[in-house]
């Protein structure tokens, strides 16, 4: 599956949607493959604080359990609730499937995210 280039992502295999200081975050086609299954998926309430680099969630699959990694810092405006009930979503469209928006601490932090050609490099 070609990686969308109106975003961006990280080694941990999350994608990030930036606009203007907002952002959508979800995981790639990649991570929903070596996940399997997924069951369930834990995210924070609206209000809540993500740090860059440190985990906001966890998605839970047949297989494992693994936490979402933050892919920018900011305040949680949205959780997307038909994971709740759907979490499959996110096996069948990853990169539809956004997991929470946030609204970013500062939109021209993205320093440590690669853009598509990036991370498909890193994958091989």
């Amino acid at each position: 599956m070609p990686y969308p280039d109106d975003r961006q992502y990280t080694k941990d295999h999350e994608w990030i949607r930036i606009s203007g200081d907002t952002a959508e975050i979800g995981i790639t086609d990649y991570a929903q493959e070596q996940l399997g299954d997924v069951v369930y998926v834990d995210l924070p309430d609206v209000g809540a604080s993500v740090k860059a680099g440190t985990a906001f969630g966890t998605i839970e699959s047949v297989k494992a359990v693994s936490e979402l990694f933050a892919p920018m810092t900011g305040s949680v405006i949205e959780v997307n609730s038909r994971l709740k009930d759907h979490p499959e979503v996110v096996n069948s469209d990853p990169h539809s499937a956004w997991m929470i928006k946030v609204r970013l601490a500062n939109a021209g932090d993205t320093g440590s995210l690669l853009d598509s050609a990036q991370y498909q490099a890193l994958l091989g």
